[in-house]
């Protein structure tokens, strides 16, 4: 996610205009749940993504990362920031005060363990949505995504997903590609996720006297299942989805990983590696390799092995095929990043809603499926992953209070629920 990260860096942004010449068309008023790297981002792109999207209301828990957020929007997009200091927002409940504040798209990018609930308030109330990966830490939360993504097509609302490859120009093209059979039947397909850990735990040493346990938690939440969902279903379920997108979103039978923890830890309860090993239909197979260590070897690939050919992405500068049917893309690769939201706009302006809800759901339950073998050493079917009682994220939070925490999984004792 770099590129969300880093959008700064590249200078000012030109915005293309989807109505070009259309001054008195009516404004898409945004707002932002979420104003870090990755929020800050999104609606960069969002903004750019339309000529009269204004970005109309945000919320955080930190004042000053929404003040660092609209500084560095203005120096993007200028009058097109339009946040008054009443519509700024504080506090666990602020996406409420967001949704009411007369805004047409939510923008969602809190931690993981917030979607399914953020969501369900958004389409319920008739709002289009940008969500963020993984769409739900926990299976009880995929199911609730699973429903309100019914509610989104009832409702005629957009709902356009973080997955990012799937709006990418040259990985589109290689997916048709083994869609329509140039590799032949699909035998295997082998994914990496080999990287340096993304947002390390601090030791206990540097949390401020007085802050609650949810405060540092929620500050710290990539290492904690109950809000990110583990590094798999965070970061690595990027590969995850691929893999379901060349399986065609067909569901798997089952899987069996190994996963553990390699490199001690501060606090938290997440792996830093897994390997996951998918069954599907007529014994194809799946496999995942995922991997966040520091001064170790990285790779961030994926090898389809079919019958007729095999396609390699991430090894070279394009895609490739090889074997019966040789294939390279060519041409210019998009900015997928943008083209998430250049989608999402586009369709609300032609009335014509976008729903990514069923696929995305689908991708954040795999990846729950591989952790949920890796942490409890058994093999598991995809009935009994999308049907587990196991339920991470707490139905109250109180920001001054505290939540049970799981220890660090332990494969052959903690068990599947």
């Amino acid at each position: 996610m770099t590129e969300r990260r880093d959008f700064l860096k590249a200078g000012a942004l030109a915005f293309p205009a989807i109505l070009t010449g259309q001054s008195d068309a009516k404004p898409i008023k945004v707002g932002l749940v979420g104003c870090g790297g990755r929020g800050s981002g999104a609606a960069s792109q969002a903004l750019k993504a339309d000529d009269f999207a204004q970005l109309h209301a945000v919320a955080d828990i930190d004042q000053s990362r929404i003040d660092n957020c609209l500084e560095r929007l203005k120096k993007v997009a200028g009058p097109k920031v339009k946040v008054e200091p009443q519509n700024q927002f504080l506090g666990l409940d602020a996406f409420k005060k967001v949704i009411d504040s007369g805004v047409d798209v939510v923008l969602l990018a809190t931690p993981p363990g917030f979607r399914p609930q953020h969501l369900r308030a958004c389409i319920e109330a008739g709002k289009h949505v940008f969500c963020e990966k993984p769409v739900a830490v926990d299976a009880p939360g995929i199911r609730s995504v699973l429903e309100t993504a019914k509610l989104a097509t009832e409702k005629k609302v957009s709902l356009v997903t973080g997955f990012c490859w799937r709006y990418s120009n040259y990985i589109r093209a290689t997916f048709d590609q083994v869609h329509q059979g140039t590799i032949g039947d699909i035998v295997a397909y082998y994914a990496t996720y080999y990287t340096s850990p993304v947002k390390p735990m601090p030791p206990a040493s540097d949390r401020p006297a007085g802050m609650s346990d949810v405060e540092w938690m929620i500050r710290n939440w990539y290492n904690f299942t109950w809000l990110s969902g583990d590094g798999l279903v965070e970061q690595a379920v990027h590969s995850v989805d691929k893999i379901a997108w060349a399986m065609k979103d067909q569901p798997p039978v089952s899987c069996v990983a190994v996963g553990g923890r390699q490199i001690p830890a501060h606090g938290g309860n997440i792996f830093d590696h897994f390997e996951i090993n998918y069954l599907y239909p007529n014994n194809v197979r799946a496999f995942l390799a995922c991997r966040q260590m520091e001064g170790c070897y990285n790779e961030n690939s994926d090898y389809i092995m079919g019958t007729k050919g095999v396609v390699t992405i991430g090894r070279g500068p394009m895609p490739r095929i090889t074997g019966q049917n040789k294939w390279t893309f060519e041409g210019a690769k998009n900015d997928m990043y943008q083209a998430e939201h250049d989608a999402l706009f586009a369709s609300i302006r032609q009335g014509k809603p976008l729903n990514d809800g069923e696929w995305m759901a689908t991708s954040s339950m795999l990846a729950i499926m591989g952790r949920m073998a890796a942490y409890t050493g058994q093999q598991i079917t995809w009935e009994q992953a999308l049907n587990s009682q196991e339920k991470l994220f707490p139905d109250t939070l109180d920001w001054k209070g505290t939540v049970a925490v799981p220890e660090l999984a332990r494969p052959g004792v903690t068990k599947f629920l």
